[in-house]
């Protein structure tokens, strides 16, 4: 009897397969026909009222953003006369929630994406939109040092369309080395934690990583106002934050055209998640002014100064 449930098991098993293979090609369709829903409804939403729209949070909506970037994204590139279509990521992990992949597969545009994590690379490489849209991948540890070598060698320089920097560390550090490419719209993530008129980063170390400096996770990345600073000494100005209070955005001065220029103070966003974490790394949900008092005494670089300095 036993040998008989091996045997009918053995002669199952085939069908089994199938059976499992079918389900998840099904469930492959389904979430291709979901993206494209998503994309139609994203381009929708982009076309309507957008004139009407007085600011870049006026014209928020999300498809494949983890705000509202893609709306502002889609706001920007109607505003001004954008020379090439042409985008580079930074730190995407694996490319399903970013700010550039609604522009991506809504506006075709071609670009490179960059994570440093090779499982991530291999997820995005295997994704149909990698060979549907001229998109490179790279796996990289981005540093103040390679970043332009790293652009250049993957067919990038010149003009350029969007540079969205988000590596949680030396954001400030790999913008200001920044040479080899000449965007006309910048997308950096600031540190909402550091406040608008604290002109903080942390200090440049080429393997930074946010965890290895404080448990709580919020000791990272750049104030809005050294961003800014260092958005004017490059050319830029700035026309605000997304309302999720974590990205910045830059758009060349010669591109300005009837886009109003912020101060920090106005363009400011304060961040409402609450990301830090206990010395056990569970979720401790600080907020407001209680995550900054988290990581007093902690130093940061005054790009104001040229110094580091303590936090008080």
């Amino acid at each position: 009897m036993m040998l008989k449930k091996i045997y009918n098991g053995i002669i199952e098993l085939p069908r089994v397969v199938n059976h499992i293979l079918n389900i998840s090609n099904q469930f492959a369709d389904l979430q291709m026909k979901i993206e494209s829903q998503s994309v139609l409804i994203g381009n929708l939403q982009s076309k309507l009222l957008i004139e009407e729209r007085k600011s870049i949070n006026d014209s928020e909506f999300k498809v494949f953003s983890q705000f509202g970037d893609d709306g502002i994204i889609q706001y920007l590139i109607q505003k001004i006369d954008i020379g090439s279509k042409t985008f580079i990521e930074f730190g995407v992990e694996n490319y399903t929630e970013s700010n550039t992949r609604f522009l991506l597969l809504n506006n075709n545009w071609k670009g490179m994406v960059m994570d440093g994590s090779q499982k991530n690379i291999d997820f995005i490489k295997k994704d149909d939109l990698y060979w549907r849209h001229d998109l490179t991948a790279v796996k990289a540890f981005i540093d103040k040092d390679n970043i332009n070598n790293i652009i250049n060698e993957n067919g990038f320089s010149g003009d350029l369309g969007i540079l969205h920097i988000d590596i949680d560390g030396n954001d400030y550090w790999v913008w200001d080395s920044v040479t080899v490419v000449n965007p006309e719209i910048v997308i950096v993530e600031y540190n909402s934690v550091f406040g608008f008129d604290n002109p903080w980063t942390v200090q440049y170390d080429p393997k930074f990583v946010r965890s290895d400096y404080n448990h709580n996770n919020l000791y990272w990345g750049v104030s809005l106002l050294s961003l800014c600073e260092l958005a004017e000494q490059k050319g830029y100005d700035f026309v605000g934050c997304n309302d999720g209070g974590n990205n910045a955005y830059f758009v060349r001065k010669d591109k300005m055209k009837k886009l109003i220029k912020l101060t920090p103070e106005q363009g400011y966003r304060e961040s409402k998640f609450r990301e830090a974490l206990d010395a056990k790394g569970n979720l401790s949900y600080l907020s407001g002014t209680d995550r900054l008092a988290a990581i007093k005494g902690m130093e940061v670089y005054n790009t104001r100064l040229k110094k580091t300095e303590k936090i008080q």
